[in-house]
């Protein structure tokens, strides 16, 4: 058996609402299977199952918020599994086996071999009531002073294991505030930034849970003589999933020592390249300049690894991929960077095809947890807006960041020539702690060769 927990799908994640099951209690699953859908701040993510088995039970019900790391769903990885697939050809097996057995064995031998004297230790009627634990689990319900046959096991054999017990002791614990209306984070956070009272709300999520949307229609509208308030206000804190955004940026700022890089890119000839391949696309199979550009940067950090990883426990952690986030603004506030595997390693339309289905995905709330959470590095594109550069933030634990602006006519030199070509400029961000500017300066030379030669992407 395994547990199956509320997984940390951030840095700052600290609890998640189950909005919904898409298994049910039988069901075969395999590792990297979608397995329920989870509401954090940031975004709904589906998250996938990390064990192969049958799914055994279900700890928390729909509707449910719990912190990270809480059992939320039983996986039987072992006998359960082993019993669905093997059993019939075992069972048959050991029929076969004991057929013949009479007829080889003599009648003689056999009070030899079960003396009366024997006997007693085989008949212990007393041993199947004793309760069945591991004594890690022994201990630990001792300390706890908990009840052992109070517990249901869920070890091989009906076992109780540590799980079991740590699960009872927090069912005992919680049962005082069954009462208490269950609400997901981001409604919890929303009610008190706006001093909603969670008491007097009427839930319309899962089993009466209370959404963002409940807390929203009972926040008191503000009269006109609110509007212009006689003292001074103090500033609210970020509100929704801004909230949680404003904290890691924070964190960022705080412990990361940025270091800041740019470099303008004459992108003229790459934009008549990319005219004359679309020319020949029909239009949902045309390559936007984006999807260059996570190929350049994910070609570029393969080139210069030091840029590519994260920095943990104070040292820095270079990654095995080359996954890169992308940050797409949601419609409903806040931001997530999803991230494209190894675009590197695939052709250019199938990087566009990945690019449009994650940006889709991540405005409707159906992002894995794993393109979550996999970025080895991130890039932020301001360019639709009218940027002309970008400045990000660093996404900890990752190292770096690559911003772009826009591209724009701008007069450009070149061999003693003035003439006019079309510009952008691409910004790096990166941690000092693991890679120096001129590693930096590498990376973003190799974004700019990449990004000249797009017949080579």
């Amino acid at each position: 058996m395994a547990d199956f927990c509320m997984p940390s799908l951030g840095a700052d994640m600290m609890e998640g609402t189950l909005i919904k099951w898409m298994v049910k209690p039988g069901d075969r699953v395999k590792r990297g299977d979608i397995i329920a859908e989870v509401e954090t701040d940031k975004a709904d993510l589906e998250i996938e199952v990390f064990e192969t088995g049958l799914v055994d039970r279900f700890l928390v019900e729909e509707g449910t918020c719990v912190p990270v790391g809480t059992p939320i769903a039983v996986i039987d990885t072992g006998v359960g599994w082993a019993a669905t697939t093997k059993a019939p050809a075992i069972t048959s097996h050991t029929a076969e086996t004991r057929t013949p057995a009479p007829s080889v064995t003599a009648p003689a031998p056999a009070p030899a071999e079960v003396p009366p004297a024997e006997a007693p230790p085989r008949k212990s009627p007393a041993r199947p009531q004793r309760v069945r634990a591991t004594p890690t689990a022994r201990v630990l319900a001792s300390k706890l002073g908990l009840d052992l046959k109070t517990v249901t096991g869920s070890g091989i054999g009906g076992d109780i294991l540590r799980a079991d017990v740590e699960r009872a002791a927090a069912a005992k614990s919680a049962a005082p505030l069954a009462g208490r209306p269950r609400i997901s984070p981001r409604a919890r956070r929303m009610a008190t930034e706006l001093g909603v009272s969670i008491e007097d709300l009427q839930g319309t999520g899962p089993d009466g849970s209370i959404t963002g949307d409940d807390v929203q229609r009972a926040t008191p509208t503000a009269s006109p003589a609110a509007a212009t308030p006689t003292s001074p206000v103090p500033a609210s804190r970020p509100s929704g999933r801004r909230g949680p955004i404003a904290a890691l940026m924070e964190r960022s700022n705080r412990e990361i020592p940025h270091y800041y890089l740019s470099q303008d890119i004459d992108v003229s000839a790459t934009l008549d390249w990319l005219s004359r391949e679309n020319a020949a696309r029909p239009i949902t199979d045309r390559i936007l300049f984006p999807a260059l550009l996570i190929k350049a940067v994910a070609i570029a950090a393969r080139e210069v690894p030091e840029l590519n990883g994260y920095w943990l426990d104070g040292a820095f952690a270079p990654a095995d991929a080359v996954n890169v986030g992308f940050a797409v603004s949601l419609r409903g506030g806040g931001l997530v960077a999803p991230a494209l595997a190894n675009p590197d390693q695939e052709p250019l339309v199938e990087v566009m095809r990945q690019l449009r289905d994650l940006v889709n995905r991540a405005r409707t709330g159906k992002l894995r947890a794993s393109e979550v959470t996999g970025g080895t590095i991130t890039i932020t594109s301001l360019g639709e807006t009218g940027v002309d550069e970008v400045l990000g933030v660093i996404f900890p634990p990752q190292v770096a960041l690559v911003g772009s602006g826009r591209i724009r006519e701008r007069p450009w030199a070149e061999s003693g020539m003035l003439t006019v070509r079309q510009v952008i400029t691409v910004t790096l961000a990166a941690d000092h702690r693991a890679n120096d500017g001129h590693r930096g300066g590498l990376f973003l030379q190799a974004i700019e060769r990449a990004l000249k030669e797009p017949a080579t992407l």
